[in-house]
């Protein structure tokens, strides 16, 4: 039996490697592919990203579609959340085979339009400390020159693409389902996230927990088994 692929999208200032400990919760039948973004990890040397849409184009390439029977899956936290919402709109306007479902976290859909600071344009004494009130990013990252020099740069140019993204309506809706994620002491209300169901003519469901924004450090292997226990629909055993 194939193993279905669970693509992982990171947070702004993250990278693959967040994903890492998943490999110890998830169903062996499931093939953890964290999607690294260009500017970091092993891609460190590539040039950062200009907008959300590039990034989508740039990540798209790294989808395998080879096999038109191998079911696939999607999570994305926070920024990650749009990644993969525009990745499903471009795979539906491509005609490639969608995803079996999709995980989103820690962000309100997109067509929910918010009042917010623009971060990215802030100068570094400022935007350390919005960053540092943030959270899931350690104080001491700003209080080492190197770290600081390695990673601000990183952040503020995820920054700069989710803070200048515009949604485009569209209704059309997708044909899997969807599950959201949201901390209970995160921005995004109950409301909102209820409304990511929404975007598909299948089913939808939410999961709160304890937390912040970076919950999904702390629920690990409550958010895996969630992932576990949708996917085992789509022919794993």
């Amino acid at each position: 039996m194939s193993k279905i692929k669970l693509y992982c999208f990171p947070y702004a200032g993250g990278s693959a490697t967040i994903y890492n400990k998943w490999r110890t919760y998830l169903n062996p039948n499931i093939q953890l592919v964290p999607m690294e973004m260009a500017g970091r990890g092993v891609r460190f040397k590539e040039d950062f990203y200009q907008s959300i849409a590039e990034a989508v184009n740039d990540l798209y390439t790294n989808i395998d579609f080879k096999s038109n029977h191998d079911p696939y899956a999607f999570f994305g936290h926070s920024m990650g959340s749009i990644l993969v919402y525009e990745l499903c709109r471009k795979i539906a306007a491509d005609n490639q085979k969608g995803p079996a479902h999709i995980f989103v976290s820690g962000m309100h859909p997109p067509h929910i339009k918010k009042e917010r600071k623009i971060l990215h344009q802030l100068p570094l004494a400022e935007f350390k400390e919005e960053v540092i009130k943030m959270g899931g990013t350690p104080r001491e990252v700003f209080e080492n020159q190197e770290l600081m020099d390695y990673f601000v740069p990183i952040i503020k140019a995820d920054y700069k693409i989710y803070e200048t993204y515009e949604f485009l309506p569209n209704d059309t809706k997708f044909d899997f389902g969807i599950t959201a994620f949201n901390g209970l002491s995160d921005k995004p209300t109950f409301a909102e996230m209820l409304e990511w169901g929404n975007y598909t003519s299948d089913f939808s469901k939410l999961y709160q927990y304890e937390g912040d924004h970076f919950f999904i450090h702390n629920h690990t292997a409550a958010i895996v088994d969630v992932i576990n226990k949708t996917l085992s629909n789509f022919g794993m055993k």
